[in-house]
């Protein structure tokens, strides 16, 4: 069914009414909803209901009324007033902006072109059937385009790009990258052994057995060898508000391990612990982040990191962190509580694993220093401090997971300095 868009046209009073033949109340509050949920605000069905409630209670002729309202029912966080407003000018567009466009083509021609802002980007992008406006010189200087998806010049923009400034279209490419991503854990000896002609050890009891056969002449010796097997990998992933655009990018890369191998366990954390790992074994992307999203309540929420680990120490560390596991712990480090118990939990859970590894979007800036109490209080207790805002982050990241002699390394943190 083709989504309701508004002509240009339009007025916001005739949209809302449903005057023009343009529809219903509900089937363009239903739309607008869907173009922000493209542009990456979280709008649930019980918001547009809340939405179209708001509207009863309202003057849907008066454009500021309309704006406030729906901003109040639609939107929960702060970083996400400006991409709102963006959506609202683009989707309810104001009849009488017309009359000011000349005034405004002056005021843009004495500055230089720049480019426009993220929130502006998605929220064009989101609007059905919606292109960047070209003048009609422009467009006759400009050759014909080609589609350049995934060229060599394209792979490493991408490559490059952090994750938050990405729009709508570089997101998905980014997803279909973060398929294609393996991660070969170097593999660990275990305490089970199996039969090998060529194995290191003798297997006596065997041998006994297969000399039964000969009336007790021992002919050959069985030997065998130790199982080796990769290590268990336990994801735990911050999706406070600070997090959230990470946090919808890097479920993809822990969807695809999570099928690719086995023994992944993936938690995730804001004001409570949710254990995920059931829901991202289905195969079906789309199918499985549909789950997650009914099980998690507290999705772009606060953090209480401090009690989301201790939660983790006493309820899971026992099931899922033997046999060396790798933690890879997601988040920023800013604790809604103050970091109150956070080094204890931080601690408790390093010495239950192998390798716990801190993935910090924070690290992508040059000038990063732990001042957050949070950071300071995790710093001393993580086996090591890496980056994760990229695509050529994760796959560092991947590298040193397959490295055999990073296990043996030190403690680092910051990329290398001592802790």
């Amino acid at each position: 069914m083709e989504e309701p868009s508004p002509s240009p046209g339009a007025s916001l009073t005739a949209l809302l009414s449903g005057e023009g033949g343009r529809g219903a109340l509900a089937a363009n509050l239903l739309a607008f909803g869907r173009m922000l949920r493209r542009a990456g605000i979280p709008v649930s069905p019980a918001d547009g209901f809340a939405a179209l409630e708001a509207m009863r209670l309202v003057d849907i002729g008066d454009r500021r009324q309309v704006h406030a309202a729906l901003r109040a029912v639609m939107v929960r966080r702060h970083e996400h007033f400006e991409v709102f407003d963006q959506a609202f000018a683009i989707f309810w567009r104001d009849p009488e902006a017309g009359k000011h466009a000349a005034a405004m083509a002056l005021l843009d021609g004495l500055k230089d072109r720049q480019k426009p802002p993220p929130a502006s980007r998605r929220a064009q992008e989101a609007m059905p059937g919606a292109q960047p406006p070209q003048s009609k010189s422009r467009q006759k200087e400009q050759p014909p385009e080609r589609d350049m998806t995934f060229t060599v010049s394209e792979r490493e923009r991408l490559q490059q790009m952090d994750f938050e400034a990405m729009s709508a279209a570089d997101l998905a490419m980014a997803r279909q990258e973060i398929r294609k991503l393996v991660l070969p854990l170097d593999e660990r000896p275990t305490r089970r052994f199996t039969p090998d002609p060529r194995g290191p050890r003798a297997d006596l009891r065997a041998t006994l057995k297969s000399s039964l056969k000969l009336g007790g002449e021992i002919v050959d010796i069985a030997r065998q060898r130790k199982v080796v097997r990769p290590p268990p990998l336990v994801v735990l992933c911050d999706i406070s508000g600070s997090m959230a655009r990470y946090a919808q990018v890097l479920l993809h890369f822990v969807h695809a391990v999570t099928n690719d191998r086995d023994r992944v366990h993936a938690f995730l954390f804001g004001t409570r612990l949710t254990n995920i790992t059931r829901q991202l074994k289905h195969r079906d992307a789309e199918m499985a982040f549909e789950m997650v999203s009914h099980l998690v309540p507290d999705w772009s929420g606060g953090t209480r990191i401090g009690e989301s680990l201790e939660r983790f120490n006493h309820d899971w560390s026992r099931r899922v962190l033997g046999q060396g596991a790798v933690v890879l712990l997601i988040t920023d480090g800013l604790d809604r509580a103050g970091a109150e118990g956070l080094a204890e939990a931080t601690e408790r859970l390093q010495k239950s694993c192998r390798r716990l590894i801190w993935l910090n979007p924070l690290l992508r800036f040059a000038g990063f220093q732990p001042k957050s109490q949070g950071i300071r209080a995790m710093l001393p207790h993580v086996d090591e401090h890496r980056p994760v805002h990229n695509l050529a982050s994760l796959k560092t990241l991947i590298e040193t997971l397959s490295d055999p002699r990073a296990a043996q390394r030190g403690r680092t943190t910051m990329g290398g300095q001592a802790a």
